[in-house]
């Protein structure tokens, strides 16, 4: 057999053989090995650990006074012919306002909740969102939430804290057989509008 037979006999074989090399492109959808195994895509699934505490304390104030005085001499006397008489006008007037309103609120609420990730935005933030329905005892509880997640808070255990979740939006319905002792009835709600103060 020629020298040259041989040679692209060489070439051909190699050109059908598909190297198993570690450095081979890799497809960018795979999670890299050396990488925590966190939500990357759409579909994916992540916790979220909501620990939200709201504290409001608002104070106002205020003091507003005025006071005017005004008096008018007048001797009666018109040029060197008539005398009127002498005659005085005053007036005052005292205008005093003095308010004060004090409001305070505290609330906290602590739980976690799965969402999943229904899109991507162009910088590579997750959009997510879940809702959770609870039923114990006739008491239903259902939780949604949403909001945008950055891949690089995500935790190694695939969870995040509700403070680094941006736009966070939550939820929190109640009904069953307790709703009726949380809710305003029918009457209170009437006296309310008629009476607001």
């Amino acid at each position: 057999m020629p020298k040259w037979m041989i040679i692209i006999i060489v070439v051909i074989a190699a050109n059908s053989l598909q190297a198993g090399s570690i450095w081979a492109k890799r497809d960018k959808n795979m999670k890299e090995p050396y990488t925590d195994n966190v939500a990357q895509k759409i579909g994916d699934t992540l916790t979220i650990y909501i620990t939200e505490d709201s504290k409001v304390d608002n104070s106002s104030e205020r003091d507003l006074e005025k006071s005017v005085s005004k008096s008018v001499d007048f001797d009666g006397k018109i040029g060197n012919f008539t005398d009127l008489g002498e005659f005085g006008v005053s007036a005052g007037s005292d205008n005093s306002l003095s308010g004060k309103a004090e409001y305070q609120d505290e609330r906290s609420y602590v739980d976690s909740i799965s969402v999943v990730v229904v899109d991507i935005m162009p910088n590579g933030n997750l959009v997510v969102k879940g809702v959770r329905k609870r039923d114990i005892g006739g008491d239903i509880q259902i939780i949604e939430t949403s909001g945008i997640v950055r891949v690089c808070d995500i935790a190694y255990n695939n969870t995040i804290n509700s403070k680094f979740v941006n736009d966070f939006h939550i939820i929190v319905k109640n009904e069953g057989n307790s709703s009726g002792y949380i809710k305003n009835g029918w009457l209170g709600s009437i006296l309310d509008f008629l009476w607001p103060f």
